[in-house]
């Protein structure tokens, strides 16, 4: 634990990219407390990296003020949520082609003549 000056005020570093438990650490080291409001087990969360911080890093705050961090997107804010993103149709749409059919399937009401 690295004990930082007594001055009332102090600059927020970047946690966007860390692991939470790289970003607990880095916040205690610089005296500001951390929030994240979509984990309430934040205490116990190691792996998951942050993707978003309020206030933003640099910015001068009181010392022991609160940084809010998130760990997911959210929703419609880039891709968190699992998804794979939006999935519409691609216009123009991809020429026809492919593989054709050899034979007639078994029971075609419509038998092709050759």
């Amino acid at each position: 634990m690295r004990i930082t000056p007594k001055t009332p005020e102090v600059r927020v570093p970047k946690f966007v990219g860390l692991m939470a438990v790289d970003a607990r650490e880095t916040a205690e080291t610089h005296g500001v407390l951390l929030a994240a409001p979509d984990r309430p087990d934040f205490h116990l969360t190691v792996v998951d990296y942050v993707v978003r911080q309020y206030p933003l890093p640099g910015v001068e705050v009181p010392r022991g003020a609160v940084v809010t961090v998130w760990f997911d997107f959210g929703e419609g804010g880039g891709g968190g949520g699992g998804g794979a993103g939006v999935r519409e149709p691609r216009l123009p749409k991809p020429p026809g082609g492919g593989l054709q059919r050899e034979l007639d399937a078994p029971g075609d009401t419509f038998e092709v003549i050759r």
